[in-house]
């Protein structure tokens, strides 16, 4: 069974899954690898493994441990094409078509491929799309890309579907590590209902409160980061509030 088959699979049981990142930049192998471990106990579904920035060589090291640790799904999240590895079980295939950045759209992706190929890592092609947080956050910086208006769920609405037609088999509403504000449940409410693929959302959820509020207004998966890390007892409480079966 394919990745992407069992994350359907997940939202079939239990109305919205609960996704957790994991940033190899933040801690030591062991520490991530650890908490990874306690996640899953506490009813995460699965993790997304990576960083927009990385300043240590972690990546690949922190790849292997967590991958002993854990049995869930563990999903490349890159922020390059250097972010790719045969420890993985699948790579968002990510495409920032909320942004007119060619580097991307695409040339990332082209320098990835061959590799992807090489090694039989699924990829799932993602329609990646940055909303605006209320604070310029790392990967608008990095992408050098402007956020879709937090205001303008028509916007998020049309590149959404475009992003359908190009075949992408998520879309994913990302606010950004460290926003001051998070996806508006209005704009997941219209995306969910306008188009027919998975809607994730994540960044600047700060309460299993509004995670559920999140996966009620039509997500599909829910992302927590930053906030578990600072707070990993919260874990179960967030699996309680996405897991709306």
């Amino acid at each position: 069974m394919t990745v992407y088959q069992k994350l359907l699979d997940i939202k079939k049981e239990k109305g919205c899954g609960f996704l957790v990142l994991l940033d190899p930049d933040r801690e030591s192998a062991e520490n991530i690898a650890a908490y990874a471990a306690r996640c899953e106990k506490a009813g995460v579904d699965a993790f997304l493994f990576g960083s927009s920035l990385m300043m240590e060589n972690h990546f690949e090291d922190t790849l292997i441990a967590v991958k002993k640790a854990v049995s869930i799904p563990l999903i490349i999240f890159p922020g390059s094409s250097s972010m790719i590895s045969s420890r993985a079980d699948a790579v968002l295939f990510l495409s920032l078509i909320s942004g007119r950045n060619p580097n991307l759209l695409i040339d990332e992706h082209v320098k990835a491929a061959p590799l992807i190929k090489k090694i039989g890592l699924e990829a799932i092609p993602t329609a990646y799309m940055l909303i605006e947080s209320g604070v310029l956050t790392s990967v608008s910086y990095m992408s050098n890309t402007l956020p879709i208006p937090r205001d303008k769920p028509d916007i998020a609405c049309a590149h959404a579907l475009a992003g359908q037609y190009l075949g992408m088999k998520l879309v994913y509403l990302e606010a950004g590590s460290g926003a001051a504000k998070p996806v508006p449940l209005e704009m997941i409410k219209s995306v969910s209902n306008y188009i027919d693929v998975p809607v994730i959302a994540g960044g600047g959820i700060r309460n299993a409160d509004y995670a559920g509020q999140v996966a009620r207004a039509g997500a599909s998966f829910v992302v927590i980061g930053n906030m578990l890390e600072e707070s990993p007892g919260m874990v179960g409480q967030f699996a309680r509030a996405v897991h709306t079966k």
